[in-house]
Formats: structure tokens, sequence, C-alpha cells
């Protein structure tokens, strides 16, 4: 029997843009976290080898401290080793981090780079077929490739790879797409006996077999994903395959469109976001339609900007952005302002509730003054 575990997709070193400045650095140490939390489960789940298919860092130009960090976080499970894969991100070409003195000088003897192409002994009647990226931009199916000419006489296989599927891209013109009757067919034939595949970050199963699989990111990285977060522990027995997806990352991807048209509205919404776990690992990105005075929507800002303080982000999402603002004398009534204010007060009214350009603007800018006035 063999046991190992598949990942993919670490991206060690990515930065995402509405992260701010405390965010980021929370962002960037979970994924070295995952890597050593991998090392860990695989040594409790007495896996023999770790496989992570490709797109181990974010680029080549990665920074040093990301290079050093990895290779320490891997090291400290040297009873487990691991197997990179350059893929679309990292490929292995003249400026591989691969083969930078930084990952040359400080890579652990439990940490090897699948750089050749096809199969590689692993121990007695195992081995591992590998379909490394040479470049951004493939020309063939590298996988397809790897496993072409392997021959059927009772070796073992775990086949790990990097790139879209062919019936899951919608660039059916992709020269370098992953033929999944071909991948089936050697399956079938026991050429081989697993595949493990990188590069989408929803955990997916391949095809009809049961035994070829995408393991997803190890950490979300986008709203797009379905279920990212897992890596998977394979075990090969006899012929017979499981595979058991782990749930290791911490950090989540929330996007929630909500109605707000009155004071109700906006008290969902706050129990929505108070009631999110682990709020310092979580971005949200929400998408608001309806109605509010300015009343009710002082209060929404001065919600949103609560909830921003707490979790790792919140945005909204333009697209899905369709608020109107509508004034009631309530509003005003309560503001009791005088002198220069209430003459400010008036002109934003009068721009407020017309048609003309700026009248959003305005609507805004009476909003925070209801809001400013309130916290007075």
């Amino acid at each position: 029997m063999v046991r190992f575990l598949h990942t993919a997709d670490w991206q060690l070193g990515m930065t995402r843009r509405y992260l701010g400045a405390d965010a980021q650095p929370r962002f960037s140490a979970a994924r070295v976290d995952a890597v050593r939390a991998i090392g860990s489960l695989a040594a409790a789940r007495g896996c023999d080898f770790v496989v992570v298919c490709g797109d181990v860092f974010e680029t080549n130009q990665v920074e040093r401290q990301v290079v050093v960090r990895a290779l320490d976080a891997m090291a400290a499970t040297p009873e487990v080793t691991f197997y990179l894969l350059p893929g679309n991100h990292d490929p292995l070409d003249a400026s591989s981090v691969f083969r930078s003195p930084t990952f040359v000088q400080h890579r652990p003897s439990n940490v090897v780079v699948l750089d050749r192409p096809g199969p590689m002994a692993v121990s007695p009647g195992l081995e591992i077929v590998a379909a490394p990226w040479t470049s951004k931009r493939p020309l063939t199916d590298l996988v397809g490739a790897a496993i072409s000419e392997l021959a059927v006489d009772g070796t073992q296989r775990v086949v790990v790879g990097h790139g879209a599927v062919d019936y899951l891209s919608p660039d059916s013109a992709n020269p370098a797409l992953i033929g999944s009757a071909l991948v089936d067919q050697a399956l079938e034939r026991g050429q081989v006996h697993y595949v493990a595949l990188g590069d989408r970050h929803s955990t997916t199963a391949v095809g009809r077999s049961g035994r070829a699989w995408y393991s997803g990111a190890p950490e979300a990285t986008d709203f797009r994903e379905t279920d990212p977060g897992n890596v998977l522990v394979v075990e090969m027995d006899d012929g017979s395959v499981s595979v058991d997806p782990v749930r290791v990352g911490t950090w989540e991807f929330v996007q929630y469109d909500a109605e707000v048209s009155g004071e109700a509205d906006l008290d969902v919404l706050d129990a929505f976001l108070d009631g999110l776990p682990n709020k310092a690992r979580t971005i949200v990105r929400l998408g608001l339609v309806g109605q509010l005075s300015l009343a009710e929507k002082a209060r929404l800002d001065s919600m949103l900007a609560h909830h921003a303080d707490l979790l790792g982000c919140l945005e909204t999402w333009g697209r899905r952005i369709d608020l109107i603002v509508l004034p009631t004398e309530a509003d005003y009534g309560d503001l009791e302002l005088t002198g220069f204010a209430q003459t400010a007060l008036t002109d934003l009214r009068e721009q407020a509730e017309s048609n003309a350009d700026g009248n959003e603007v305005a609507r805004d800018a009476l909003a925070l003054l209801v809001r400013l006035r309130g916290t007075a």
C-alpha cells in the first residue's frame, strides 16, 4: 500500500491589491503556515511523500525571504519528502526560482524538484511521472506526452501534472490542454494509477475514473473558487485508490449580495457580517441593491466601517451596487443646523434632488453630514 499527499498551487509570495498593510502580512504568513501544516499532516497520516503539482511560488521573481521561509517550512518534517513541480507561475525557464542561488543553497534534503519530464523511481515498484513546465506557454499537452509511452509492467505510477483539462477549459484552442480521454485511457490500461493535477484552485475530480484529481489550493485565493483550502490524502492498494480531502486552509473569500431597503434589512446585513467566524482571515465582497433614507445610509456607512476594521478585507462590488438614497423630511428635521452649515445643507439638498450631474455625489455628502451630525 502506498499513501501520499497531493497538493498544488501554493503560490507563495502572492499579494492581493485590496488587502491593507495589516492584512497582507497575515495572508502571506498563512500560506507558509499551510506548507508547515501539510508536512505535519503528511507525517501524522503516514504519507510516504508529498507531491506539489505546480505553482509552488507566485512567480520566479519572488523575494528571497519567501523562498527561505518555504524551504524552512518543508524542512520542519524531514521524514516527509516534498516533490515540487514547476508550473505556469514558476516554470523551469532561464529565470527559474528553482535554479536560483537562494533555493539551491537552502534546499533541504527532503525537497526534490521534478525538473525532468517522465518517470522517476521513488521506491521499488513505484514511480512519479513528472510533467514540468519549462515555459509559461507550452505548445503541447505535457501530461499526455509524459504518459503516452509508458509500459504496462506492474509498476505503480503517480502522474504529477499542471494545467487545464480540456473539458473544463473555456479556451478550446489552447495547445497545452490536458486531454481527459488520454488520461482515462492510461488509467484504464494500468499505465498509470493516479493523476495528480494542479492549476485549478477548486478541489475537483477529473474524468470518470475517480483516480484523477485537482487538489485545489491549500489556501483560498479568489471569490470564484469552489471548495478551496484542501489537500488530498491518497491511498493506492492493489489496484484500488481512495482519495480523502482534508481541509488545511484558514482564509475565506465570501461574496454576499444584500437587498437593503430599510432598517430591518440593515439589521440582517449587520447580523450576517457579525456572524462571520475568523473575521481577521475573511475577505468579503458585498453587492448592495435597494433604497435608503439619509439616516439609513449613514447607518450603513458606519456599519461597514466597523466591520471593515474587523475583517481581513471588506469591499463593495461596483458591478453589483445599485443603491438609491432618497432623503426624507425626517432626515433634515433632526439635524438642527444653523448658519453656514444650514446654507450648505440647503445647497446639497437642491443638488441631490435635481437631475444634474453630481447629484449622487451630493447625496453621498448629505449621508456623510447626517452620519457626522449623529456622532457629534
